[in-house]
């Protein structure tokens, strides 16, 4: 069970997230991290993709004695998650690209929670997720990078 009260489940909550999104644009810059827009843009593609269940990503032996404990503290509240936290080795993104383009596919990755039916996700640090912890950590993770580029 979470704390959280907003989850990439409830169709608002992602409709608000999609107006956010809509927001971005090339020129925007991050308040903290070295992400351009079109990079963070598409991190969280790839992100919601691996929640989706199209990438996979072996678990990482410190989250096998640390991740459910992380886990319960990420999702035991409403709050922001904090500032430069580490991603999955194969979720950086270097380079540059089409920053229009990326905004489209991370709004249709977005959309697809709304048949969400991975319940073997895996997590790499944190483990296996209830679909509630899922829901939770999905918005604060977009929730994160969007606050990232002051969204």
């Amino acid at each position: 069970m979470t704390g959280c009260t907003k989850t990439i489940f409830d169709r608002s909550t992602r409709n608000a997230l999609v107006g956010r999104i809509q927001m971005l644009d090339v020129n925007s810059r991050a308040q903290w991290g070295k992400m351009t827009p079109y990079q963070m843009l598409k991190h969280c593609t790839m992100w919601d993709e691996w929640v989706l269940g199209k990438r996979q990503f072996k678990r990482v032996f410190i989250g096998r004695l640390f991740g459910r404990m992380a886990l319960r503290q990420m999702v035991k509240d409403d709050r922001p998650v904090k500032r430069n936290m580490p991603s999955v080795m194969g979720l950086r993104v270097d380079g540059a690209g089409d920053v229009g383009q990326q905004k489209i596919e991370w709004v249709a990755q977005i959309g697809e929670y709304e048949r969400y039916n991975n319940d073997s996700f895996m997590h790499a640090f944190f483990g296996k997720m209830t679909r509630e912890e899922v829901g939770c950590l999905a918005y604060k993770h977009a929730d994160h990078h969007l606050r990232q580029f002051g969204v």
